[in-house]
């Protein structure tokens, strides 16, 4: 594995003092790589561009700069249910570029957005029913017709809402995927599933649906979903139980009645309080070649091969020295974390997040894994990330942490890799860190 370390850095919203709109909640690459999209809890997505300048100069390939910012949400009020609907961006998904400008969909508990974003550098002068000001003239005083022209000006960037898909979810929306086909996506609560057209607002159609007739008899709820990179029949939805259900939309129109179910046995043995609340999956992420998918649960990232539904064909352990502080993680609510997990551009390694600002990186070549930490210690721009390692007892090594000096309100949930380039980004509560590989 190429160590990530030599890192041009980004750090966003760096603040001493915490403010809970501030909180990375998503990140996105587009498909080039070019522009990285993060949304926040307070409704806002922050774009960065990749620098012009640094594209040919390896040492600086990994800067970017911010491009556009934006309100994307408004905190709201459903006042037939007495609920407030936070302004938090939970997922943001980019549509392949067909122009010049950039489309991307965002969305909160309840409604989905697409947004496009695109560049003015020109603007028309010599109009006949305005003046310079913008003011109307009096028609009467018009005693000769112009041409307006189009003059240049300082590049502007605007975001503008195109469209706003609403009302269709019942429950929080955890998920939005993109189709191969470009025209449609899906979005995914808790209990349903929502087919959407990208011209179509007022109507979606419901794909899955396991809300039971009696809500007492609720075992399990849906976590995330994604479309199948190659093919728009096919997508998958992950559960709170940790099974993955593959559906193809050819066999029905509902498809509640899975073509695929993927399912790890669990060893009787090691079954405690705790068993279902770890297996349940936080993220399904299928591979670019579409052959493989991978899904994190919160002990660990495993890779299934979509032709063997009946175990894994690779289980890599984030953080397996914390199954002894299960009870604790418990109490203050931490086991409840969501974390996300992404893949490389070549799908030859993967990455995920850990507590302590660590996140993980596994070679899926060489069965090699690295932690590193995401800290403003190592913030220097082009310093070298030096390994760390959690001491689990016993006498603890030079430069290893102590498992019981692992801050847990320090945590990296959202990571994101460039689909081309061995750059990645991890969020790390409100702030932004942008690494690139050694280059010697």
């Amino acid at each position: 594995m190429q160590t990530l370390g030599e890192t041009c850095l980004l750090t966003y919203l760096i603040c001493d003092v915490i403010l809970s709109a501030d909180i990375i909640s998503t990140v996105e690459f587009n498909h080039s790589g070019e522009l990285l999209a993060t949304g926040d809890k307070g409704g806002r997505v922050v774009i960065f561009q990749h620098e012009e300048e640094c594209k040919n100069r390896l040492q600086l390939r990994g800067e970017y700069n911010v491009y556009s910012t934006f309100q994307s949400h408004e905190p709201e009020f459903d006042y037939l249910k007495s609920l407030e609907i936070e302004e938090k961006i939970n997922k943001i998904r980019w549509l392949p570029q067909q122009n010049s400008a950039h489309f991307l969909l965002s969305t909160n508990d309840k409604t989905i957005k697409l947004w496009k974003i695109s560049e003015r550098d020109k603007r028309a002068e010599g109009y006949n029913l305005k003046d310079e000001n913008g003011r109307l003239r009096d028609p009467f005083r018009i005693t000769s017709l112009r041409v307006p022209v189009l003059m240049p000006m300082d590049l502007m960037v605007e975001a503008s809402p195109r469209r706003v898909f609403a009302n269709a979810h019942t429950y929080h929306i955890n998920s939005i995927s993109v189709n191969s086909d470009h025209e449609t996506y899906l979005s995914a609560d808790d209990l349903r599933i929502n087919l959407w057209h990208l011209e179509i607002t007022d109507r979606s159609f419901n794909i899955v649906d396991i809300k039971p007739a009696n809500m007492e008899e609720l075992t399990e709820v849906i976590t995330a979903a994604e479309c199948h990179p190659n093919q728009c029949n096919v997508f998958v939805y992950s559960s709170s139980k940790g099974t993955i259900r593959l559906c193809d939309m050819r066999a029905a129109a509902l498809c509640d009645r899975h073509t695929k179910f993927f399912e790890e046995p669990e060893d009787p043995s090691s079954r405690s309080f705790f068993s279902e609340i770890i297996s349940s999956i936080s993220d399904v992420k299928f591979s670019h070649s579409g052959r493989y998918m991978m899904t994190r649960d919160y002990l660990s990232v495993k890779v299934w091969d979509l032709n063997m539904e009946n175990r894994p064909v690779e289980t890599y352990q984030v953080h397996e020295y914390l199954r002894s502080k299960l009870c604790s993680l418990y109490e203050n609510d931490c086991i409840f974390d969501k974390f996300e997990c992404c893949w490389n551009g070549s799908d030859s390694a993967i990455m995920t997040g850990s507590y302590n600002n660590f996140f993980r990186m596994f070679d899926r070549n060489t069965r090699k894994d690295i932690t590193l930490e995401a800290s403003r210690e190592s913030s220097k721009p082009r310093a070298t990330l030096k390994p760390r390692k959690v001491s689990t007892g016993g006498k603890r090594k030079k430069d290893e942490i102590s498992v019981d000096s692992l801050d847990f309100n320090k945590k990296i949930l959202h990571t994101a890799w460039h689909p081309k380039e061995n750059v990645i980004a991890v969020a790390a509560t409100n702030n932004l860190y942008i690494f690139q590989d050694k280059i010697n």
